[in-house]
Parts: structure tokens; C-alpha cells; sequence
């Protein structure tokens, strides 16, 4: 097991508190829901908080949820909705996940090693992927996945979802032959092979032209 995280969330006070009210007094609304909850319920947690744990444990780590009246709850932050201006969070749902019932979520890949194509070759890196959909139980959840790059030794090498390794318990949904990261030659390698290609297709209108011209006279 990773790092355990505790949020403390308290109970809103029905339609008396609006989300806006919650907001002014230093809170994130939260909306709590999952399997083993007959209705979702309505919470709030400090913002401060919030965003610390949030900055450390993402959407791909076991929280200790804990509130008022109930015992602490293990469960996953599921979405954040942001100020589209200031970029602060604004709402978040909380899923409380069951210990024995598989689920179905999102880690983020972490790139480690070095692509010999950009370190000695000055390409760069293309990262198509940068999280992978898996299903696995509550206990067996990483907050992030490695890919080792050090593989990618030509222009034509790739890494795909298939070859990714994990860690026991984690099965990736992500299709097997989607690509996750590349790498692709210098700007000046491109330009030149465009150059060339531009060069080519000159040639081919210029001999072109006068059977054109005699066409054209003929008619």
C-alpha cells in the first residue's frame, strides 16, 4: 500500500445551503455516492485541504473519508469541475468504493529512462497516452504507472499499451495495440524531407507542362 490519505467532510445543510453559500465560507461541495450508499449524499470539505490532498493523491488513490457521523470510508475522487477563469475547483464527486468489488478507473503514466533517438539524436518525445483505463480492486491500486522509454532506439520503435508493465492485480481496458509514446526526428530533418518531397513534385509538374501546352494549342 501506497500513502494514506484523510479528508475530513461535513454534512450540507439541505436546500438552506446553496453551493454559492458553501463557496463563500471557504468549502468545495461534494456530492458522495457509490454501491454500498442507498442515495448520494450531500458534503462539503475545506478547500485548502481538499486541494492538497487532491495535488498528491489525483483520481487514482484511496482516500479515508471521514465525516460527522459515520465511520471513515475509503473512497476515490472521481471529477472536479473548475472555474474555467480562475482555474480554482468548484465541485467534486466523491465514489466510496467497496474493498471486495473490482473498478473500473484511470492512471496516469509516469515516463522514466531515456529514448536514445532524443538524447543522442536531438528528437523528440511524442506522448499519444498519458493515462490508461484499468480494472482491478480497491487494495491494488497504484497512484501512477512507469514506462520505461529507454526502449525507443530508432524513429520506428514505439511503445504500445500491450507492452506496459503492472503490477500484480491491475488489468489495463486500454486497447493492447494503441500506441503510448514515440519519438520523431528534428525539425530540420523534416524540413529537409519536405523540402525534398516539394522539390520532387516541381519536377514532375514542370515535365508535365508542355504535353498540357500541346493539348491546349490542339484544341
Amino acid at each position: 500500500m501506497g500513502e494514506e490519505f484523510n479528508l475530513q467532510a461535513f454534512y450540507r445543510k439541505g436546500e438552506e445551503e446553496t453551493p454559492k453559500q458553501t463557496r463563500r465560507e471557504g468549502f468545495i461541495p461534494v456530492v458522495l455516492y457509490g454501491p454500498s450508499l442507498d442515495k448520494s449524499l450531500s458534503l462539503k470539505v475545506r478547500k485548502g485541504e481538499f486541494e492538497k490532498i487532491y495535488n498528491q493523491a489525483g483520481e487514482s488513490s484511496l482516500i479515508n473519508l471521514q465525516t460527522e457521523e459515520e465511520k471513515p470510508g475509503k473512497i476515490l475522487i472521481k471529477d472536479i469541475q473548475k472555474n474555467p477563469i480562475q482555474g480554482e475547483v468548484t465541485h467534486a464527486d466523491f465514489y466510496q468504493v467497496k474493498m471486495d468489488e473490482k473498478i473500473y478507473t484511470e492512471i496516469p503514466l509516469r515516463f522514466v529512462g531515456e529514448a536514445r533517438t532524443v538524447k543522442e539524436e536531438g528528437g523528440y518525445l511524442t506522448k499519444n497516452l498519458d493515462s490508461v483505463e484499468v480494472e482491478c480492486l480497491p487494495a491494488d491500486l497504484v497512484h501512477e504507472i512507469e514506462v520505461d522509454i529507454s526502449g525507443l532506439q530508432t524513429f520506428d520503435d514505439d511503445i504500445k499499451v500491450g507492452d506496459i508493465q503492472v503490477p500484480k492485480g491491475i488489468e489495463i481496458s486500454t486497447d493492447p495495440e494503441e500506441v503510448v509514446v514515440t519519438t520523431t526526428p528534428p525539425k530540420e530533418e523534416e524540413e529537409e524531407e519536405a523540402e525534398a518531397e516539394a522539390e520532387g513534385e516541381g519536377e514532375e509538374a514542370a515535365e508535365e507542362t508542355p504535353e498540357q501546352t500541346e493539348e491546349e494549342t490542339e484544341q
